[in-house]
Order: C-alpha cells, then structure tokens, then sequence
C-alpha cells in the first residue's frame, strides 16, 4: 500500500513540477518576446492558466481526478467564453451535456 501511495505522490509531484516549468517558460518567453504584440494575448490570460494546469495534470498523472476537476472549474468560470463560442448550439448543449455526465456518474457510482 505504500508504495502505491508512493507512486501517486511521485506523479503529483512530477505533475506540479511540469505545470511550474511551463508557466516559468511562458513567463520567460512573454518577458523576451511579448505574447501580446504577436496577437497572442490569450496565452498569458490568468484563466487559461487554470486550463494549462489541467491538461498538464491530466497529461502526467494516472489519477485523473485532479485534471478533471480542474477542466470543470474551467469551464464554470468561463461559461460565458463558450457559450459565446457556441452560439444559438449552446442552448440545447448544456442541458444534454449536464444530462450525460450525470448519467454517467451515476453509472459509474452504481459499478
């Protein structure tokens, strides 16, 4: 059991680890380059950085929980972002999309 646990505090760590080097990495190339003046200001945006911490945990951890609430916190904090995006789709895409994951976590509870 220890080792397992082990194993999952190492992902953790190697995750952090790797989301800390890329968002050094960003820094540094906006300091020297400017994301902004090359049309790219999205890059650096604050929300986006929540987004880049969930692909990367989703990337390098098994645990998969951490990304995944990571992804939903994203997406709750730019709802406006997608339905924007989405148009007069987004209308019918919330309520079936809220209705598959619900099916679906109550699937997987009742494995």
């Amino acid at each position: 059991m220890s080792a397992a646990k082990a194993n999952h505090n190492r992902d953790g760590y190697r995750a952090t680890a790797v989301t800390l080097i890329v968002f050094g990495f960003l820094y540094l190339i906006d300091k020297l380059v400017s994301f902004s003046t090359l049309g790219l200001s999205w890059v650096m945006n604050k929300d986006n950085f929540l987004l880049y911490t969930a692909v990367i945990f989703l990337a390098i951890k098994r645990d998969k929980t951490i990304g995944l609430v990571l992804i939903g916190l994203w997406l709750v904090l730019n709802f406006g972002l997608i339905t924007a995006l989405l148009g007069t789709l987004s209308a019918y895409l919330l309520p079936i999309a809220l209705l598959a994951i619900g099916a679906i976590l109550y699937w997987v509870s009742t494995r």
